[in-house]
């Protein structure tokens, strides 16, 4: 079990939230997986993601309102790409706020970014829920289908241990068979 698991294991839905509120994805992968050996529950994975996946970009992008030019001047990338960010936004806000927790990198940087611009808060936080739906549903569901695949895996593996096994106790017996003849 690596330390990810371990947390999850430990800390259930609260080490969930807490993953979501920051960075996510592993903690989330680590709870999908969790849900599939019956540890959580997939759907209050699934729920309490979708709160600290949209509490968390909500607080970057307020934090970004509030003291974002700050911040982004003390990263030469993140200034450089900040005009960017905003042609983008002016074209494609929606698709760009529902996409940004799926860019790996920008997941706390990118609405920060977003909340230096003029896209008004209640559109922010709208697709930004709907992207956390959306990033919860999906991260949460591979890590439960990599759990199933495991399994599976596992049995077929325990399927092909035994058959070998049985392989080398047919020929162990064979050859002492053949020698005790000879």
């Amino acid at each position: 079990m690596t330390e990810i698991e371990s947390f999850v294991a430990t800390y259930g839905y609260l080490a969930v939230f807490a993953g979501t509120l920051l960075e996510g994805e592993t903690v989330l992968v680590a709870a999908g997986l969790a849900a599939h050996q019956g540890l959580l529950d997939l759907h209050y994975v699934i729920l309490v993601a979708i709160v600290g996946g949209t509490l968390g970009d909500q607080l970057a992008f307020l934090l970004g309102r509030w003291k974002g030019e700050a911040l982004i001047s003390r990263f030469a990338l993140l200034s450089e790409r900040k005009q960017q960010v905003h042609a983008l936004l002016e074209r494609y806000d929606a698709l760009l706020i529902l996409s940004i927790r799926f860019i790996y990198g920008l997941r706390i940087a990118g609405p920060v970014v977003l909340g230096t611009s003029r896209i008004p808060i209640v559109r922010f936080a709208l697709f930004n829920s709907i992207g956390a739906v959306i990033w919860a549903i999906l991260i949460a569901g591979a890590g439960y289908s990599f759990g199933a695949a495991i399994h599976t895996l596992l049995d077929h593996v325990q399927a092909a241990e035994e058959i070998l096994l049985a392989l080398l106790v047919v020929v162990v017996l064979g050859v002492w068979w053949w020698r005790t003849k000879r």
